[in-house]
């Protein structure tokens, strides 16, 4: 008994210095997130250029040209979409204003009648109600709009940021890998070398199928949108192709805006069936296509994804379900090679 107990003290020391540690690691990223979130951001984002970067080494181009390759249609495809979404935007806004002026003159009708008997003039009193609240909360409103406009300026730092490491990633990150292990000799040099690269193999696996996951979300309700006729076709694909990459949120705000626009052009019968799509995409996704797809390239069991998921969402809000995944993947690649096991085939 008191060997048992001896191997349990032992054990829970350990379990506790790791939580702390864990908790540390946790608590110092958070305060250095304009350089943490940017990183991760990086990383994926190089992880989803490498394939493309490594087939143009393998076929004679170097380093450099390679990643400026691969960096200028990355951002020849961003600007295209981008251009794409302003110009219809530019063009469906006439439509999208009839259709929705239209709508609210039926819903203004539908509500002066039983059961809700609200008049015009009493909607205006409702409206004049609303601005007077807005505006004996001002300080609360411009407090939002303060936090809003710093978040923003937090989000352009982050992303030119994001822009600098993954370009230096791609084109020295062996290099830069190289020098990170250099301090570990011998034997633990070759298990961290060979755990860095299933680690991030891991990543890049994670990134292709989750790019697979969102084109098909992108697929699926885009032919819904068009369908039922709902303007504003190429911003929303485009929006729930990136609504994709953060699991569970994303596609929460994306749906809700598409709802919204459908119910104010198309009427309540379309919102609700668009709503119904998305409830099913979301089963599909939750049930099937994140665990058979994501799980199938990652090698993660489809309980295993849910559950990292839902952790990762409490612990870190949605930067945490965003890293929960591929994290796991990187630890499930990495922990064997650390060991000195043999990498898998």
């Amino acid at each position: 008994m008191s060997r048992l107990l001896r191997q349990a003290a032992a054990w829970s020391w350990r379990l506790l210095i790791t939580g702390v540690a864990v908790y540390v690691a946790f608590r110092l990223a958070d305060y250095l997130r304009l350089v943490t979130l940017p990183f991760i951001a990086a990383l994926l984002f190089t992880a989803l250029l490498h394939p493309f970067a490594g087939w143009l080494r393998r076929h004679g181009a170097g380093a450099l040209l390679s990643t400026w390759c691969c960096f200028l249609i990355a951002l020849l495809i961003i600007g295209g979409a981008m251009t794409l979404v302003a110009t219809q935007i530019s063009a469906d806004y006439p439509t999208l204003f009839a259709e929705t002026t239209k709508t609210a003159t039926e819903v203004q009708h539908s509500l002066a009648g039983p059961p809700f008997h609200l008049n015009a003039r009493r909607l205006s009193k409702l409206t004049a109600e609303g601005l007077k609240y807005i505006s004996q909360h001002k300080s609360v409103v411009a407090g939002t709009v303060l936090t809003t406009g710093k978040y923003a300026l937090e989000f352009l730092a982050g992303t030119i940021l994001t822009l600098f490491i993954s370009f230096f990633l791609l084109k020295d990150g062996h290099r830069i890998w190289r020098f990170v292990i250099s301090g570990i000799k011998g034997e633990a040099h070759r298990r961290a070398d060979r755990a860095g690269a299933a680690a991030w193999q891991a990543v890049v696996h994670y990134i292709r199928g989750t790019t697979v996951v969102a084109a098909i979300h992108a697929l699926f309700i885009g032919l819904a949108l068009w369908l039922l006729g709902v303007p504003l076709l190429a911003p929303f694909i485009v929006l729930i192709f990136l609504a994709a990459y953060v699991p569970i949120i994303g596609i929460l705000i994306v749906g809700a805006l598409a709802i919204l626009v459908t119910l104010a052009t198309k009427g309540w019968v379309a919102a609700v069936i668009l709503l119904g799509v998305f409830i099913l995409e979301n089963q599909i996704e939750d049930h099937l296509l994140q665990p058979l797809v994501i799980g199938r390239i990652i090698r993660l069991h489809p309980l295993a994804i849910i559950l990292v998921l839902a952790v990762g969402g409490v612990v870190a809000g949605i930067p945490g379900a965003i890293i929960a995944v591929p994290v796991a993947a990187v630890i499930t690649y990495a922990w064997p090679e650390l060991r000195g096991g043999t990498p898998e085939g």
